[in-house]
């Protein structure tokens, strides 16, 4: 229970650096839902991907952190791409329903893949062990500090990216109308091929961040997932800075219902955060009416 303003301060922090891990997965499923119209519930299986492959890069190869989560944004974007092209791509035309559906089928053929190679036992990452920092009883890690900055600056080089940049520019052109960019002279198919690199690498940035955090397995992805679509709903559809205030909101409030609820029941108030913004402002917090 909350007692004074140190156990506030706590939670929010708290809340702040988990919403921070959530909101690259959000991005990223706000990034192909903006430019191709459809959920992409594969972000947890990309998520996944990236998750193991940072993994392989920190553990096996020696790489630091940072250089890790680069090999996963990079890894995690192929297997987006691919899996796009060869599996999601010629359902387009059956409607949104039928894609989406196919992408959660998507996920847990990816997870069974990780599961092959590398079964099911937890697997943690080459990092020091560092004492919490503490300030004035207020304990923040280090690690998980450090997983903000990450978050934050992979955030900040997407924006620079869609507002300085002339792939940008056509990234947003074609999420507002494709029809009117191809007159324009934008493919529309090269930039969806675009998005869901990017969607996907940004997912599997934040899958391994979350490892950073605890540790992995096949189901990493998974677990986030209604996390990260109740993020995504929660900021707009489609919206990437939408994206980015909703995994901070929904992170809050976990955090804030764990004080209160078992943590096995924190995950119901992404379910709360869904149904409430659904019924007061479906379009979401910065997204615009259809």
């Amino acid at each position: 229970m909350i007692q004074d303003w140190r156990d506030l301060v706590q939670v929010l922090v708290n809340g702040v650096m988990a919403g921070s891990v959530l909101m690259l997965p959000a991005i990223g499923f706000n990034c192909i839902f903006a430019v191709l119209r459809y959920p992409n519930f594969a972000v947890a299986g990309y998520a996944t991907v990236g998750a193991f492959a940072g993994w392989i890069a920190n553990v096996q190869w020696g790489l630091p952190a940072g250089l890790a989560l680069v090999a996963a944004f990079l890894v995690a974007g192929a297997a987006g791409l691919l899996a796009e092209e060869a599996a999601l791509k010629p359902l387009r035309p059956s409607g949104a329903l039928t894609v989406a559906i196919a992408s959660v089928a998507l996920t847990i053929l990816l997870e069974n893949v990780v599961r092959f190679f590398f079964g099911n036992s937890l697997r943690g990452y080459d990092l020091p062990v560092l004492r919490d920092w503490r300030f004035d009883g207020i304990r923040v890690n280090p690690q998980q500090l450090s997983n903000t900055a990450y978050a934050l600056a992979a955030a900040a080089a997407l924006f620079a990216l869609l507002a300085f940049t002339r792939l940008g520019r056509a990234m947003r052109a074609v999420a507002d109308n494709p029809q009117l960019a191809d007159i324009k002279g934008v493919d529309p198919d090269r930039i969806a091929r675009v998005a869901v690199f990017i969607g996907a690498g940004l997912a599997g940035f934040g899958g391994m961040l979350i490892g950073l955090d605890t540790s992995i397995d096949p189901l990493t992805g998974f677990r986030v997932v209604l996390s990260v679509f109740a993020a995504a709903v929660v900021g707009g559809l489609g919206s990437i800075p939408g994206a980015a205030l909703g995994a901070m909101v929904v992170g809050i409030g976990e955090e804030m219902a764990s004080v209160v609820l078992e943590p096995a029941y924190r995950t119901v108030t992404a379910f709360l955060a869904i149904l409430l913004v659904l019924t007061i402002r479906p379009e979401g917090l910065l997204g615009r009416r259809g």
